[in-house]
This record gives structure tokens, sequence and C-alpha cells, in this order.
């Protein structure tokens, strides 16, 4: 019998945040324990929202989900509205959720979870800024041996940045946490935009998951259709980078990804440069290495297990 891996999903919806989310909710291998959500691609207000919206979508109205920073730890907040919409969610019309939210700060949701279950047995899928995670780190530092690993989607080296020429949005809204999540000693994986930038959603592949016939299905494909349109017109691609369902797709999936172990830090520091993933992956300095840098990605592969997944919701 397979394993049932136990996670938490740490995310600011954001299109593919809900794809991300919808696929996790649909995989058996995966316990979702809870969703926290961060401000980030919108504010908090919409971001708790969203991911109610998207687990009533996914036919997931027990889901818990705890609302976290309304801002990052050090500096104001950055938001993505050009990219996602104004509600974060544009593309289809989704009701508004009925659905409770947690009493519960999602910052004492992660760490009471992390002191409750079995050590190593939790992962964390962070999905947009770090605050809630380095928060976490910070109030309870006895957590981070109990992680079994991190994996998030966030920073870039060969293709630079997407929000500034340095930096990836997700680490530049809040260096400073994940500055503290990369100095952690937990098992992390890196999603970069190295490899989301080769998960192209092309026409053929949105038509995937409208063909489904389902509501989340046809969601899917309305919520991709907008989100694309952005990376689109900036990169002059057939198709957008779908970033965050890469973290799920690795969990699922993992020799779908390949990359090396190799030492990366954040710059919290520069103007210029703030919020850059300093990745040495020619391994020339002798600096401790922290994460496994992913790479290269079969982008088809990935698609076909997303659709799949989505078409059992």
């Amino acid at each position: 019998m397979p394993e049932i891996r136990k996670i938490i999903i740490d995310t600011d919806p954001g299109q593919d945040d809900a794809v991300a989310i919808m696929t996790a909710l649909a995989s058996p291998e995966l316990d979702v324990l809870g969703l926290t959500v961060v401000a980030g691609n919108v504010p908090l207000a919409l971001t708790e929202k969203n991911a109610r919206k998207i687990c009533e979508l996914s036919g997931r109205p027990d889901m818990k989900v705890f609302a976290g920073a309304i801002r990052p730890m050090v500096r104001d907040l950055v938001t993505a509205e050009n990219v996602h919409g104004k509600t974060g969610l544009n593309g289809p019309v989704l009701p508004d959720p009925t659905m409770p939210l947690q009493d519960q700060y999602a910052v004492d949701f992660i760490v009471e979870t992390l002191m409750r279950e079995k050590s190593g047995s939790v992962t964390i899928c962070a999905l947009g800024p770090l605050t809630n995670i380095g928060l976490a780190l910070v109030r309870e530092p006895r957590i981070a041996p109990r992680i079994r690993e991190i994996v998030l989607m966030g920073g870039g080296l060969f293709e630079g940045g997407n929000l500034t020429p340095a930096a990836e949005f997700n680490i530049y809204v809040d260096p400073h946490a994940a500055d503290v999540v990369l100095r952690s000693g937990v098992p992390i994986v890196i999603v970069p935009l190295d490899c989301t930038h080769k998960v192209l959603t092309t026409a053929k592949r949105i038509a995937a998951f409208r063909d489904l016939g389902t509501a989340p299905g046809i969601a899917v494909a309305e919520m991709l259709e907008f989100f694309e349109r952005f990376d689109e017109a900036k990169y002059g691609t057939d198709g957008g980078p779908l970033h965050d369902p890469c973290v799920i797709a690795y969990l699922l999936e993992p020799a779908l990804f390949s990359g090396r172990h190799i030492n990366v830090e954040v710059e919290t520091v520069s103007e210029l440069t703030l919020g850059m993933t300093v990745a040495d992956w020619w391994g020339v300095t002798n600096r401790p290495k922290n994460a496994n840098y992913l790479l290269e990605v079969d982008d088809q592969g990935v698609f076909d297990l997303l659709v799949e997944r989505i078409g059992r919701l």
C-alpha cells in the first residue's frame, strides 16, 4: 500500500495556487491537514476567501482553512493583481464560499500541528510568500527538526526574476521569511522559475481541462486562460508558466523532476537585488548545501498528471 503523506498547504490563491490545491485534494496519496493562507498575490482578505472557494469547487467544504499573516515580516506587502486580476481568481465566476474560516491563526495551527503529529511526518507545501512559515519557525524553533520537508515554489537562477530582474515574486514579497526558512536546517526542495517556466499552458493543454466536462475542469480552463495572458505578452510564449502545481506534482511524481542539492541563500539588504535567490549551482563556494534545487521537468508529464487528478473531482 502506497504511503499517505501528511501535508500542510501554505498558499496565497492565485489561479496557479488553485490548480495546485485542487490537485492535492484529488490525490489519495496526500492527507491535507489544512490550508494556511498568507497575503501575497492579493491581500489576505481575498486569499482566505479564494482558498475556501477552491475547497468548495473541489467538493471539500470540510477542509480547514486558516488565515495567517496580513503582511510580510519586515516590509510592506507587494501584490500581483496585474497578473491574477482584482480578485486573485479572475476567470471563472465562483460563488462566495459558505464554509467557515477557522478562528485559529494560521501560524499557531502550523506550530500546534507540527508539535502534535509524529516528528518527521508532515511536509509543508509553500505556494506563496514564506511569511507564515518563517513566523512559525521564529515563534517555535522546536518545529524545525519535526518537519519532514518544505517543498516551495520560489526563486530563480538561470531565468533571473519575474518581478524584478533578480527576484521571483514569492521570495521578493518576503525575503526575510525566505531567509529564515533557508537557514532553518529543514530539508528543502525548491521549485524555481528555472523549472516552472518550462511548464507552459498551451491551448491544447487548457482544452484538456475543459474537455473533462466537469465544473472543476471548466473552472481550471477559465482560470488558466486568464492567468496565461500576462506571461504570454511578457515572454512571447505559447502559454504561460504554471508555477505552483509543480510543488504538488513533485510530491506525487518526483521522477518528473531533476535537480541538484546545492546552497541557496536570499539577498535581504540590497535595493538592487532584494529577494534574489543566490543559488550555488556550480559549487563555487564552500557554503553548506541546504536545498534540492529542481531544474529539469517533464512538462507534458506534469500536465497529464494534473488533468488526471482534477478529472477525479
